[in-house]
């Protein structure tokens, strides 16, 4: 007999009463691994209540790793290692937004991903049954082999990436595997090109190595390959969606890209952080699949899941993952093996690719949203990603920044990225960080306002009569009013 009552007095949901019990009763070892439990229809019969009532709180203990179906059988019980609630892995990974935004704020800023959007039972059960898998004392600097082999066919499936799983180095984050390639395969004092602007983390851990650090013009379309020095050792690049200007490198760039590389020995570390988010056609196949001797392929589950999962890998020809691998080692830079066996649940299982679609249609709706609110401006990038730019006249971004902040809304400038000021300049604007649509409306709709031109004395645009929220003030108040997520 289960240790298990409804009380149909209290005002919990009975579906609810029996997940919270049995969860418990696994927890402190009344139920134990490989225990059978009833069938739906004999609980239901034993509680009193609708098969459906029970047929819903065993889907729900399935999801989340709890129990098991075994073909013909029954259901069981996992091999769950009973945890005090205080100590459960789920609850020390609980997704958040990245850089915290002060309460009462409308996060616009770039780089983060929208955690609310994760499958909540799929992400717990992996973590449940990650906490589970054997762990070992010695952990291999590769990484998990079985990791490993699910990244290899996700990527070949997914991002077009041809490779081995002794290809693979699991790492931190693409910056921490750019790190490791840079210190491992690179000498003190060679030159390495970042894109210009670009992302300034590249640039600081490049830097930390002892490279000399060579800023590489882009354009709208990614970066200028033509005017790449014949003395780099490495180039820094984000070809699936430039960032932060968002372009798309076309064939016939990449093509060249990679010969130049060729003709002066150099390698391309191609960072894909966001590769898998393009919302017109299908994403692009990532450069590593043209000439896989020369590109190191950086990867990261920072963006398709959350940072705070503190995950990326590095994909090269098997002497340079070699190389970085034995690095890693001996400065005992590690990962953590929790999160790389929860990882390799949610590939296994597929759900990661599940979520994957479902983010993207979100982020597309997202995207859709914040270009119609900025409607009049100049919105540049590709439809894909996380971000968009909005160009504006010189030393307007930093006074629309530094008004939008007072009135409750975070934006970036698009000089933050760049070494040296440059003429021009624009605003940097992240759909993935605010709660919802109605923020991003919010927020944008101020920006938008803040942007415009300031009408001649004496004169109101068409359709500013009265104390409508059209006008900047009552967009920012607007802006002001509203309440952030308080998971922000």
């Amino acid at each position: 007999m289960l240790p298990v009552t409804v009380d149909r007095a209290d005002a919990t949901p009975l579906r609810t009463q029996i997940v919270r019990q049995l969860r418990a009763a696994m927890r402190d070892g009344r139920l134990v691994a490989g225990e059978r439990l009833p069938s739906g229809r004999a609980l239901a019969a034993e509680l009193g209540v609708s098969r459906t009532v029970v047929t819903e709180a065993y889907e729900q203990l399935y999801a989340e790793g709890w129990i098991e179906g075994r073909h013909g059988s029954g259901t069981y019980v996992t091999d769950v290692v009973p945890a005090p609630e205080t100590n459960d892995p789920i609850q020390e990974q609980i997704p958040y937004s990245g850089r915290i935004a002060p309460p009462g704020t409308i996060d616009l800023r770039p780089g983060t991903a929208f955690a609310d959007a994760l499958d909540t039972p799929a992400w717990r059960r992996a973590w449940r049954l990650a906490a589970t898998a054997q762990a070992s004392e010695r952990s291999d600097p590769h990484g998990l082999p079985g990791l490993r082999a699910e990244l290899a066919a996700y990527l070949r499936r997914g991002r077009g990436v041809a490779c081995a799983p002794g290809q693979i180095v699991v790492t931190r984050g693409a910056t921490n595997a750019l790190a490791l390639a840079a210190a491992a395969l690179l000498k003190p004092g060679q030159r390495a090109g970042v894109e210009e602007p670009g992302y300034g983390k590249a640039r600081a851990a490049l830097a930390a190595r002892g490279l000399e650090v060579v800023p590489c013009r882009v354009d709208d379309h990614g970066l200028v390959v033509a005017d790449l020095p014949d003395d780099l050792a490495l180039v820094y690049t984000t070809p699936a969606h430039q960032f932060p200007l968002g372009g798309v490198l076309p064939v016939p760039r990449r093509q060249a890209l990679v010969a130049w590389a060729r003709r002066t020995g150099a390698l391309i570390a191609e960072d894909d952080y966001d590769g898998e988010f393009r919302f017109d056609v299908g994403p692009l196949p990532a450069l590593h699949g043209l000439d896989p001797d020369v590109v190191l392929y950086l990867g990261t589950t920072a963006k398709m899941l959350t940072a705070r999962m503190g995950l990326g890998w590095l994909v090269a020809r098997p002497d340079l993952a070699a190389a970085v691998a034995r690095h890693r080692d001996r400065v005992n830079d590690r990962t953590s093996a929790l999160a790389e066996e929860a990882l390799r649940v949610l590939l296994e299982r597929g759900d990661l690719e599940r979520h994957v679609r479902r983010v993207r249609a979100e982020y597309a709706r997202r995207r859709a949203v914040v270009t119609e609110e900025l409607r009049g401006l100049d919105v540049r990038g590709s439809t894909a990603g996380l971000h968009l730019v909005v160009a504006l006249p010189a030393g307007q971004a930093r006074r629309v920044r530094d008004e939008a902040a007072a009135r409750g809304v975070l934006v970036d400038v698009l000089d933050r990225y760049r070494t040296e000021p440059a003429d021009g300049g624009g605003l940097v604007i992240g759909y993935g960080a605010a709660a919802s649509a109605d923020e991003l409306r919010t927020g944008c709709s101020l920006v938008r306002a803040l942007a415009r031109p300031e009408p001649p004395p004496g004169r109101r645009p068409a359709g500013a009569r009265g104390a409508g929220a059209r006008g900047p003030r009552g967009a920012a108040d607007a802006a002001a009013a509203r309440p952030a997520s308080p998971d922000r």
